[in-house]
């Protein structure tokens, strides 16, 4: 019997070769196909650079990193400020005389919205009804100033301690406990004993913050809102205790009718005979609507050096509403009322 012997591993072999060889083969044109399809994008014209959307520090979530982010923004925009500062500094010193005026930084205050109140001090007008309101009898020396301070009913102690300070810093001042009296009981009583002003400190959760100011016989009447009081204990590198000498009184930036009325109130309060001997000044600063009150001693070092210290105390108010007359909540005639929605909703806009 004749056996044929079949070669099975050659065949298989073979077909394994013939494989391989078709699997380059495809590999080959694919990587043509891939190189043509590449030359045809990159002949075509490239599009406008895009750039990535504006980054916000708000957008981090992680409250650690978006806070160490901001501060580094910050620092960056620091140093910039700063070199170009410098690099202004260098080119004024370079240009000498010929270098030109510095630019006027824009603040709310420069940036104020005209006011048709404002006042002009040369007008008739102005002068004319100086010389026929409530306070031309004082400012002509026919009367003396004379307080009355007293408080809201039941009044803590921080309360008493600050009608007590400022007692020191008015002349002529006299502490009187409330004892649940109504007001329109102790105008008349304060008209019969020659006072010329009722001061009402009312108080909310212990610390001062209202304040009633009501011109005797004939008014007006003033509210003002009263916040950021410091007593002199709390004070750092205060001076001694205030002196009887008479103050001078600076009032500042009264500029229209509603201002103008409210500083002669404030100068009011006080003898118009100022002792400068005493180097005592009270300062009524108006500043966007909020006066802050501060009491300092001049203190002269030679003979071209002045320095201040502060004596205190210091508080900041707010006028709330203006009333013709005495005190009257009920039937009292307002000649200004603070709408806070209305009159605050321009920053640049200021009522006194």
């Amino acid at each position: 019997m004749d056996i044929t012997e079949v070669p099975t591993n050659q065949s298989s072999k073979g077909k394994k070769k013939k494989n391989k060889k078709s699997v380059k083969a495809k590999t080959k044109v694919e990587n043509m196909e891939v190189e043509k399809e590449s030359s045809a994008v990159e002949k075509k014209p490239e599009p406008a650079a895009t750039f990535p959307p504006t980054f916000s520090v708000s957008e981090i979530k992680n409250k650690q990193r978006r806070h160490l982010m901001f501060m580094k923004f910050k620092q960056e925009k620091r140093k910039q400020k700063l070199q170009l500062r410098k690099k202004k500094r260098k080119e004024r010193e370079a240009l000498g005389d010929k270098a030109p005026p510095k630019e006027v930084p824009k603040t709310i205050e420069n940036q104020r919205v005209f006011d048709e109140t404002t006042v002009d001090p040369e007008d008739e007008e102005v002068a004319f009804d100086e010389g026929t309101d409530e306070f031309s009898a004082y400012f002509n020396g026919l009367t003396n100033p004379k307080v009355l301070i007293t408080t809201s009913d039941r009044p803590r102690g921080r309360t008493m301690k600050f009608c007590e300070q400022l007692a020191t810093v008015i002349p002529n001042a006299h502490v009187y406990y409330r004892r649940g009296l109504a007001l329109k009981r102790i105008i008349p009583q304060c008209v019969a004993r020659n006072f010329t002003y009722m001061m009402v400190i009312n108080e909310d959760r212990q610390v001062p913050n209202g304040l009633v100011l009501c011109h005797l016989p004939d008014g007006p009447t003033a509210h003002f809102k009263v916040s950021s009081v410091r007593l002199r204990k709390e004070m750092k590198r205060r001076g001694k205790d205030p002196t009887e000498h008479y103050p001078e009184v600076i009032l500042n930036n009264f500029s229209t009718r509603l201002g103008h009325s409210i500083g002669r109130l404030f100068a009011a309060l006080f003898p118009q005979n100022p002792q400068f001997v005493g180097r005592q000044v009270a300062t009524f600063h108006n500043q966007r609507d909020f006066i802050f009150f501060r009491f300092h001693r001049y203190i002269f070092k030679n003979e071209k050096k002045v320095g201040i210290q502060e004596l205190g105390p210091r508080f900041t108010l707010k006028l709330r509403s203006l009333q013709k007359g005495t005190f009257d909540s009920k039937y009292g005639e307002y000649e200004w009322v603070l709408k806070r929605h209305e009159m605050d909703a321009c920053r640049r806009k200021f009522q006194l």
